[in-house]
């Protein structure tokens, strides 16, 4: 293949080869089962790369995508998510006989950051329901107390919403196409099914028949006071979880979608007054110490 890049075929031929690229890319993810709401953030991923690395997708090496990835400014986590997106992407590309090498098997994974667990307060909480209209405040609970992604809250179909012998459940649809059932508190059935009765998705929009992801987010994170953001919300559902069920890492797991255990470490945030009690408790003047 001749090399497309500035010099020879100019930003618009490149662009264009990227959505050409992106577009394949994305019929394969969803022909193999790959949840929309994966294939959505993958292209974004994708799309942001295209517009600044300067070359067409099959011309990419290592150290261009390298450079690339040094000049954002990412969290880990996200650059970890990043780099999972470029190694589907040229993995298929290499698959599919696209491109000889793989440029991302030269760029390691990065650690892990270490687990920071960040609840929304209950005061910036509230604050953001009082300022939240219908909507906003359906979202914002389904984060906080239901424990939802923003690309599960703005897929939300009337046919999700099951009864059962003792409420109604939530059907959601989670990340890599995994499905999740929720309970619903008596408040939030009410709300859903008064939406439902319309059929089709509670929000419909231009994603697919649905309200995107990212727009819901920007939505919730304006009300929501200085860097909070929906994301957050989570954490505070999981936190309260963990508190409701007394430590159980199973039941907060299992709410939450999360096959690894270890998930629950990076978002529960152990309840100051539960450690300091643990400290009382263990100190000499909580319990007599055993004569030797």
């Amino acid at each position: 293949m001749d090399s497309l890049n500035l010099q020879t075929g100019g930003l618009s031929e490149v662009l264009h080869a990227w959505a050409s690229a992106i577009d394949a890319f994305a019929a394969a993810q969803l022909a193999s089962n790959i949840a929309r709401t994966s294939v959505y953030a993958r292209r974004q991923h994708l799309g942001h790369l295209a517009k600044r690395i300067m070359r067409a997708p099959w011309d990419v090496t290592s150290d261009d995508l390298a450079g690339y990835m040094a000049q954002q400014d990412w969290m880990p986590e996200t650059r970890r998510g990043r780099r999972t997106t470029f190694a589907a992407f040229y993995g298929w590309a290499v698959e599919t006989g696209r491109v000889a090498a793989d440029p991302v098997a030269g760029i390691k994974r990065a650690k892990a950051s270490a687990p920071d667990p960040r609840p929304v307060p209950d005061r910036v909480y509230l604050a953001a329901l009082v300022q939240a209209d219908d909507d906003e405040a359906l979202w914002i609970d389904l984060a906080a107390e239901h424990g939802l992604r923003r690309a599960e809250i703005a897929c939300i179909h009337s046919r999700d919403i099951s009864e059962t012998l003792i409420g109604h459940d939530l059907r959601v649809h989670g990340k890599g196409g995994k499905t999740r059932y929720v309970p619903l508190t008596r408040a939030m059935a009410r709300a859903l099914l008064n939406l439902a009765e319309r059929g089709g998705y509670l929000w419909p929009g231009d994603e697919a028949g649905h309200v995107s992801a990212r727009w819901l987010g920007k939505r919730v994170n304006r009300l929501l006071e200085g860097a909070w953001t929906i994301h957050k919300l989570r954490h505070r559902a999981a936190t309260r979880f963990w508190v409701a069920a007394e430590g159980d890492p199973y039941v907060v797991a299992d709410l939450m979608g999360w096959a690894n255990l270890s998930m629950v470490r990076r978002y529960v945030k152990l309840p100051d007054e539960r450690r300091r009690a643990v400290v009382e408790a263990a100190s000499r003047a909580g319990r007599p110490l055993a004569h030797a």
